[in-house]
């Protein structure tokens, strides 16, 4: 429960970027295409719309501007938005096919007697499987609608389908789910991220997208214990005393006990931000499904690391303090001796990578060090579960390597733009994904990558980018916050801010952390953020601050 409380206050916290003080803005019928108005800080509350429908006598103008106002209301299949729409098309109008968030206001232009068209800047589109793209074009979305007369009134007989809905509203009526699947060592689970109309059958539409597998972009990287072909036997899932009970084909009769097991693990984590949800049962076509309990071979979500801010200081590695330093023992010397550059080591302390004016090495906990990766400007080298190191060029980013835990090179086809300069790259402690921060001519580009292996789990390709929104300004370092989330350092006018981001979802400042920050690093979820400032103070997110932790270091590192 502390777990879902946790993801629910950061949803709403990234969710706040999109807020703007209106309810359902009229649309201008002349004037400029405008960028939208300051998002503030205020939290989503629980709003129920009820447009209203056509009003007798109404220009093409109003009825187009009504009829976008009724997007923001779902009910009974958006029966109030339907009836802008003439009769032979009414029914042919698919509300659900996307939806466009619109900040600020966009304008109408008559391009024919009968025919209007609408145009407006975009900042994230959603699609009918709930995943939500950030725009990265500042062209306006121009839509096109046209009219006709039926009993003396106009109505809408041509439009798009999908709605168009203002980042307030978007909030109100969409929320933001995790659909989890698995590593391929079904050691952790990892989210995928959704958005679903709230208060329409939630639990149903994120089993249906669990079994239909994950997004394009991380297929490869993760798997499913759902033997292929499962669905959901009955329409919709019933949800009674906090326990979800999900009834499937046939198809999953062929699933071994440890599948079941992950099973109802996969489920319960991707229902774990319904908070009616506490448990889950599984049936095959009515008929109770034997599930066993995974016990010691349940899998983790978010892992935790340690509190404590690992750094370099004084010539050691270690975790610090106000008043202390504690080594890591048999890396500190190791480490230390190689004058490093950045530091991130294994969630177990044994083993860490290291980058330094020669190149990459791995260091051991037996104090074995080995130059891994001598080739010049590479950047700060990333680890993964598995002992693999992952290297990359700044000025290359088609040369990636992954290099193995006893040193042997894997050239890892790679999928990044050409042109953009590699700031950072740095796999998930999930080990399925990258997060990638590119400078594009002095500006911020974020990246997501999956990292595809082979069955050996020899790392073989980088998948398809997913686009974040770009934090403002020049890119200075980036970290993972916690599974879902992306903490990235950016300057612009000699201030540096931070940002977080959702890996699918929205982004949101974090502050000013000192106007000469140099790295930042991800702890056990967005209050554990560390940033390391010019003076080597180390600091953290206090309220809407950053806050010195007593702390001062001359290198701040990361912990898997």
């Amino acid at each position: 429960m502390a777990e879902r409380r946790r993801r629910a206050r950061a949803v709403a916290a990234l969710a706040a970027v999109l807020l703007v003080l209106t309810g359902c803005a009229s649309i201008p019928d002349r004037g400029p295409v405008e960028r939208g108005d300051d998002v503030s800080s205020e939290v989503p509350s629980e709003v129920v719309y009820t447009p209203s429908g056509p009003v007798a006598d109404s220009s093409q103008e109003k009825i187009l501007r009504d009829f976008l106002a009724a997007g923001t209301g779902p009910q009974d299949n958006y029966a109030v938005a339907r009836q802008f729409l003439a009769g032979g098309f009414a029914d042919d109008w698919d509300p659900r096919a996307s939806v466009t968030v619109r900040p600020g206001d966009g304008a109408t232009t008559r391009v024919g007697e009968a025919d209007l068209e609408y145009a407006f800047l975009t900042s994230a589109t959603v699609d009918q499987g709930g995943h939500y793209v950030p725009s990265t074009s500042d062209v306006p979305t121009t839509l096109a609608y046209s009219f006709v007369r039926e009993d003396g009134q106009w109505r809408i007989s041509e439009a798009p389908d999908g709605t168009v809905l203002s980042p307030a509203t978007f909030q109100s009526v969409f929320r933001a789910h995790a659909v989890y699947f698995y590593d391929p060592t079904f050691t952790y689970l990892v989210p995928d991220e959704r958005w679903f109309l709230a208060r329409s059958s939630t639990s149903t539409r994120i089993a249906s997208a669990l079994l239909a597998g994950p997004s394009a972009w991380l297929q490869g990287a993760v798997v499913s214990a759902f033997p292929d072909g499962t669905q959901l036997s009955l329409t919709a899932i019933t949800v009674a005393d906090g326990t979800a009970r999900v009834d499937l084909t046939s198809d999953a009769l062929s699933a071994t006990d440890d599948a079941r097991a992950r099973m109802q693990a996969q489920l319960l984590a991707s229902f774990s931000t319904l908070s009616t949800v506490t448990a889950v049962e599984l049936s095959v076509e009515s008929a109770p499904l034997d599930v066993p309990d995974l016990g010691r071979a349940a899998p983790l979500r978010d892992p935790a690391v340690d509190a404590r801010p690992l750094v370099l200081a004084q010539g050691e590695l270690g975790f610090a303090s106000r008043s202390a330093l504690a080594p890591l023992d048999g890396l500190s010397a190791a480490v230390a001796a190689l004058s490093p550059t950045s530091v991130e080591v294994s969630a177990d302390l044994t083993r860490a990578v290291v980058g330094t004016a020669g190149g990459s090495a791995l260091v051991t906990a037996d104090g074995r060090s080995l130059l891994v990766d001598p080739r010049p400007g590479l950047v700060a080298p990333s680890l993964d579960g598995a002992g693999w190191l992952w290297s990359v060029p700044a000025d290359d980013a088609r040369s990636v390597t992954a290099w193995s835990p006893d040193g042997r090179p894997q050239v890892v086809a790679s999928t990044l733009p050409v042109g953009d300069r590699v700031v950072s790259f740095r796999v998930s402690r999930d080990g399925t994904r990258a997060l990638v921060l590119l400078d594009d001519d002095g500006a911020s580009r974020l990246l997501v990558v999956a990292l595809l292996r082979d069955s050996r789990q020899v790392p073989t390709a980088l998948g398809p980018p997913l686009e974040l929104a770009a934090p403002t300004g020049s890119p200075v370092d980036a970290t993972w916050a916690d599974q879902l989330t992306v903490a990235t350092l950016t300057t612009a006018d000699d201030t540096t801010r931070a940002t977080l981001s959702e890996v699918g979802g929205a982004a949101v400042t974090a502050g000013r952390p000192g106007d000469d920050a140099s790295a930042i690093a991800g702890g056990t979820g967005l209050a554990r953020l560390q940033v390391l400032s010019g003076d080597g103070a180390v600091l953290e997110p206090r309220g809407s601050t950053w806050q010195g932790t007593g702390v001062t270091a001359d290198l701040l590192a990361t912990q898997r």
